[in-house]
């Protein structure tokens, strides 16, 4: 689900789309699948763990509408802050319940570290990886800044005057920035970085100049980008993003980093192993469903399929990985 360019969702409307669901798929599709089994006469809960407009509330929407003929009705709703460790503080909650999901990914991986947060991917249950997405790093159409080496040469000069709007603090975007100055031979540790919560108070700063340039997922600014409000200066990614091919890769224009953010589900400590197995079926099952492929074509998310033991071993060297970078960019 993409909102309408350059707009803040009002709380109210926030609270309705918490509440959105839709139509339940016929019961004899679903009668004596493992998953039906494992969910009864209850709808599937997907957490987005951050306000709607961002790509935790993207995943989320894309995979409720992908679902519904395998599981039915689908609650989404929002908890809102901290990278996601609100939202993970909550979930832990939903012991042993295996109606439950939450959407989680590198950003959540980088907040827990930087926030100190007393719970962590740990205290769920990994279930499966789903996507990557590029960053961008943009500026308004009325910038001064034309080219990364203008941006480049800015951050050499005086960093603290170039104002970075991003995600959480700890999350993909702010990692990114600390990555590229670093490359620039200027200090992380002097980074003016502006976290934001959800997709809609970023691009409230970044449209508004409020800010020297914006770093978010792709899917997350290219509507601007392409309709002429905001310019893109680089991408993160190691290929150039499928929905943004004019748009040179940070390596492309002369800076060694490369970074991707990649988002999965889990489910709450305690589920049965059978439990486990359902929902992580249903879930591979709807990756290959034409609707989801049809979700990654349109918003640009590079498939990034991963479940079982491959996906806990990726997120443990995924935890220490990233707890190595922040440390090192000082972040951690």
């Amino acid at each position: 689900m993409r909102h309408s360019p350059a707009t803040v969702i009002p709380w109210a409307v926030a609270v309705l789309l918490t509440c959105a669901v839709v139509a339940t798929a016929p019961a004899e599709q679903r009668q004596g699948s493992p998953v039906a089994q494992v969910l009864g006469d209850r709808q599937l809960r997907l957490m987005a763990p951050a306000a709607p407009g961002g790509g935790w509330d993207q995943t989320a929407r894309e995979m409720q509408n992908s679902l519904q003929d395998l599981v039915g009705r689908t609650e989404v709703y929002n908890v809102n802050g901290a990278g996601g460790t609100i939202g993970l503080s909550q979930f832990v909650r939903y012991q042993a319940d295996p109606a439950q999901l939450l959407v989680t990914g590198l950003i959540m991986v980088g907040a827990v570290k930087a926030n100190d947060s007393p719970v962590s991917l740990e205290n769920t249950t990994p279930l499966i990886r789903l996507t990557t997405d590029a960053e961008v790093i943009a500026v308004p159409q009325d910038s001064p800044i034309r080219s990364l080496s203008d941006l480049t040469a800015r951050m050499r000069g005086d960093l603290r005057a170039v104002s970075i709007a991003g995600g959480s603090a700890g999350g993909a975007e702010h990692i990114l920035a600390g990555l590229l100055a670093q490359a620039t031979g200027a200090d992380p540790a002097q980074l003016s970085y502006v976290a934001h919560s959800g997709g809609g108070e970023l691009l409230s700063t970044a449209l508004s100049g409020r800010a020297t340039i914006a770093i978010s997922g792709v899917s997350e600014l290219e509507p601007q980008i392409t309709s002429g409000q905001m310019r893109a200066l680089a991408v993160s990614s190691a290929q150039r993003a499928p929905t943004l091919p004019d748009v040179p890769t940070l390596q492309e224009s002369g800076l060694d980093v490369q970074l991707d953010n990649w988002r999965g589900v889990v489910a709450p400590k305690g589920i049965s192993a059978e439990q486990e197995r359902a929902l992580e079926q249903a879930l591979l099952e709807m990756t290959r469903s034409p609707k989801w492929r049809e979700t990654l074509a349109e918003q640009g998310w590079g498939d990034a399929t991963l479940g079982g033991p491959e996906f806990e071993t990726f997120l443990r060297a995924e935890q220490d990985r990233v707890a190595d970078v922040l440390s090192k960019i000082g972040l951690g």
